[in-house]
C-alpha cells in the first residue's frame, strides 16, 4: 500500500501499525513530501524494526498525484502484483482493506467508495458532504463513467492496470488525480468496481483538501469532459459520412 504524507506526524505511526495488524501479508510504502514535521523521520523509524515498511523521500510537496506517482514507480520496479493507495489520516480504514482486496479477484481497480449503498462518511458536515456528493455527479454526467466515488482515494489496482493506463501520461497533481486514473481505467477497457467503505473524518492534523483545490479539480473535470464530448461528436460525424 503506497501511503503519501505531508505533515502527518501525528498519524504516521497509528496508522501503519493499524494497517500492518489487519493485513500482515502486506507492504507499506511511505511517501514523504518533505514534512518540515518530522513525518519523514518517523517514517524512517517504523521501516529500520520492519522489513515489510519502506519509505520514499522527496524533497518537495509536488501534489498527492505526483506522490502516487513516483509510489506506483518504485512498486513497479519491484515488481509487486497489486499496488494500493490510501491517506495516512485514519479516514481510509485498514480494517476494510481486505474486502477491497478480495474483490480484485474479479475487476482491475477496486475503489472503497462512501457512495455507494453500504458506504458512509462520519463527522463530516453538510457543506463538506454536498461537494463531495455534488462533484462525483458532476463528473459522472460530465464524463459519461458508471462510478459513484471517482474521487476516492482508498484503492487497490492489479499491477496489468497502471502499465496499461500510461501513467507517464498523467499530468494531473492534485485531488482530481484519482478521477484522471478511473477515467484512463475504463477508457483502457479494464473493469472497475466499488465496495462500501465507512471513511472516517480525521481527528488529528490538518486536512489538505481545500477552495482552490476543488476548484482545480473541477476546472480539469471540464475541460475533459468537453474534450470527449468533442470526439463523440467527431466519431458520430465521420460514422454519418461513411454512410
Amino acid at each position: 500500500m503506497v501511503v503519501p504524507t505531508y505533515n502527518e506526524a501525528d498519524n504516521l505511526a497509528w496508522i501503519v501499525d493499524r494497517l500492518r495488524r489487519a493485513q500482515p501479508g502486506v507492504d507499506v510504502l511511505v511517501v514523504d513530501d518533505g514534512s518540515p514535521d518530522g513525518t519523514g523521520a518517523i517514517a524512517d523509524r517504523l521501516a529500520a524494526a520492519d522489513p515489510q515498511v519502506h519509505v520514499l523521500h522527496r524533497t518537495e510537496k509536488a501534489g498527492l498525484g505526483a506522490a502516487y506517482l513516483a509510489g506506483f514507480g518504485w512498486a513497479l520496479e519491484r515488481g509487486y502484483d497489486v499496488i494500493g493507495e490510501m491517506d495516512a489520516d485514519g479516514s481510509h480504514q485498514p480494517e476494510e482493506l481486505g474486502r477491497l482486496l478480495e474483490a480484485l479477484h474479479e475487476a482491475d481497480l477496486v475503489i472503497g467508495s462512501r457512495w455507494v449503498p453500504g458506504g458512509s462518511v462520519v463527522n463530516w458536515p453538510l457543506g463538506r458532504l454536498a461537494l463531495s456528493r455534488g462533484g462525483n455527479l458532476y463528473v459522472r454526467l460530465l464524463l459519461g463513467i458508471p462510478v459513484h466515488d471517482a474521487t476516492a482515494g482508498y484503492r487497490v489496482f492489479r499491477r496489468q492496470t497502471l502499465e496499461k493506463i500510461d501513467l507517464g501520461g498523467v499530468e494531473s497533481t492534485g485531488y482530481v488525480f484519482q478521477t484522471d486514473l478511473v477515467t484512463r481505467t475504463l477508457h483502457a477497457g479494464l473493469t472497475v468496481r466499488e465496495v462500501p467503505i465507512e471513511f472516517v473524518e480525521r481527528v488529528r492534523g490538518a486536512s489538505k483538501m481545500s477552495g482552490a483545490v476543488a476548484a482545480e479539480s473541477m476546472r480539469r473535470v471540464t475541460h475533459w469532459g468537453l474534450l470527449e464530448r468533442r470526439e463523440q461528436v467527431r466519431r458520430a460525424r465521420e460514422r454519418w459520412l461513411a454512410r
